[in-house]
């Protein structure tokens, strides 16, 4: 009778150790990702060796969990983009943008901080840029903070306090014991304010996209000028935002 490898077509196992890690909201260890493949013990570790080295996998700090990597994330990013569901997604957004009459983003997490990954500009001459592929920081961005308020409250804090809390504007939160404040309002609240914290003169609002267990995948976001918005104008936006929540999680799941 052939054993569990034989069955599992060489090609196919390295996708099976990233759909295993990337279904799953925590790390796993090597011995958790193999249960459902019953891979020899020497074949799964040789694979996820693999894996890390190439930039699809890496280790926890602690050396025995594994996450997806950057470059895993870019490719499912990528498929996603490339996919007819971008097409919806994009509507989507430009729908959004046409009832605020702002700029709205679509913003994921990536190991420098939050990607913006699509975007539909304002009309308005008078705007902030902030163009697709642009990285922005976790705890000084709309999108940042909501991502971060989505983490269970031992990741979040030890997110907090491992992440380089740089002053941007004055109104920068630098403290990590102040920024969990922040964050359990954000997690009660359903949605993120950044009132000039990232850069002085604009303000943002940023709601979470999740999957159907509840999982973080993306932020949708709107930012502009203060001179031309508030923080009142933009709340005023979130029965807007909400209905795009609720189309967008039909696009994606």
């Amino acid at each position: 009778m052939p054993n569990t490898e034989d069955r599992i077509a060489t090609n196919l196992r390295t996708l099976l150790i990233l759909e295993a890690v990337g279904t799953r909201a925590e790390a796993m260890t090597p011995t958790e990702i193999n249960q459902s493949l019953g891979l020899p013990k020497q074949t799964i570790h040789r694979l996820c060796a693999t894996l890390v080295d190439e930039g699809f996998l890496v280790y926890e700090p602690n050396g025995r969990r594994l996450r997806t990597a950057r470059r895993a994330r870019l490719f499912g990013a990528g498929l996603l983009h490339s996919s007819r569901e971008h097409i919806l997604r994009r509507q989507v957004l430009v729908e959004l943008a046409q009832k605020t009459g702002e700029t709205i983003n679509y913003v994921v997490p990536d190991d420098d901080g939050m990607s913006y990954l699509d975007r539909v500009e304002t009309g308005w001459a008078f705007r902030v840029q902030l163009p697709i592929g642009t990285h922005v920081p976790f705890h000084c961005t709309a999108s940042g903070k909501v991502f971060l308020a989505s983490l269970d409250s031992r990741k979040r804090k030890a997110f907090c306090h491992g992440l380089t809390l740089d002053r941007k504007t004055s109104n920068t939160i630098t403290d990590a014991e102040a920024l969990l404040e922040e964050l359990a309002t954000v997690s009660k609240a359903g949605y993120a304010i950044d009132n000039g914290e990232f850069l002085d003169g604009m303000v943002a609002i940023a709601v979470p996209v999740t999957d159907d267990q509840g999982r973080f995948l993306a932020a949708i976001a709107c930012h502009g000028p203060s001179i031309r918005l508030s923080t009142d104008t933009l709340r005023g936006f979130l029965d807007d935002f909400t209905i795009a929540v609720e189309k967008m999680q039909r696009v994606l799941i």
